[in-house]
């Protein structure tokens, strides 16, 4: 803890970055919430446990970008504490032009999984699902590094066995499935406030000429604005899994999220945010590429 402030704070105090995106304790040493640190007698709030559950890349977008980092006129770097999951979305964000890689300062850690909820003990129990499927428990992309390597604890991948479910249903079954599922939404819009991905500066459901997707909260503005947001995701989401943390009405958004995932992974070889030199799958045309799923 005391590497990751003295750090901050000597970039703060020489000028290397304007601001700092991380993480303090909300109240509770179980519980941390996003800071956003200027002064480098700030850095004495920063943290970094298996309570850091938030996706601070969402911060990054071109407009809080130049509005954070603009010093007496001056653009400077932005620094984000960012977990080795998130550093995908930041990664992601870069490869989609939102901003450039020479303008943020990334610091992670070897991390060692991060609990479902505030509140709970690191155990085989309690650690979220996402850690135990996780292919970068190490930044693939760093400016400093802290933190040592340890075993996670041991459980099983519930969220792996659900998609195995999903994957032996009908499409009708599947249909039926998450249509029950998108009944529950009530629009709050949490899923795309938590999003990085959902960048936007005006969502579609937010157009009213044309109104492409009905605004209030019934089964069928539920489900194609649901759908939509999947598809808008598709072979772009990292798998960071705020969605569905952010979600009041427990919609299992990261199965579906997860799934196509797998479908860019096993078809296209693609992760996002993987590889600053790989051009995004939606962006890009290979002639090899496969054409099964076009009907």
């Amino acid at each position: 803890m005391d590497e990751l402030r003295n750090h901050v704070k000597e970039m703060l105090a020489n000028g290397t970055v304007a601001a700092v995106i991380g993480y303090k304790e909300a109240g509770s040493p179980m519980r941390t919430k996003p800071v956003i640190i200027t002064a480098p007698e700030e850095a004495i709030l920063l943290v970094f446990n298996e309570y850091c559950l938030n996706n601070l890349a969402v911060y990054l977008t071109k407009a809080r970008v130049k509005n954070l980092a603009r010093v007496n006129g001056t653009i400077k770097k932005l620094g984000i504490v960012a977990k080795p999951c998130d550093v995908h979305a930041v990664i992601a964000l870069i490869q989609e032009s939102q901003l450039k890689r020479e303008d943020v300062y990334i610091i992670s850690f070897n991390c060692n999984g991060v609990v479902k909820d505030y509140g709970e003990t690191l155990t085989g129990e309690t650690i979220a699902s996402k850690c135990l499927h996780c292919d970068a428990r190490q930044p693939l992309y760093h400016d400093k590094v802290f933190g040592e390597l340890k075993d996670l604890p041991a459980s099983p991948d519930e969220e792996l066995a659900k998609i195995k479910s999903f994957d032996d249903m009908t499409s009708q079954e599947r249909f039926e499935y998450f249509k029950n599922e998108f009944d529950k939404c009530i629009k709050c819009y949490a899923c795309r406030a938590a999003c990085p991905m959902c960048y936007c500066t005006q969502c579609i459901t937010d157009k009213t000429i044309p109104r492409w997707v009905e605004s209030s909260a019934h089964g069928r503005g539920n489900f194609s604005w649901n759908l939509i947001r999947a598809f808008h995701l598709s072979a772009r989401c990292v798998g960071c899994g705020e969605c569905e943390r952010a979600c009041p009405m427990d919609i299992p958004l990261s199965l579906i999220n997860r799934k196509m995932l797998e479908v860019a992974k096993n078809d296209f070889a693609y992760l996002s945010g993987r590889n600053l030199e790989t051009p995004t799958l939606v962006g890009s045309f290979d002639v090899k590429d496969k054409e099964e799923f076009i009907l």
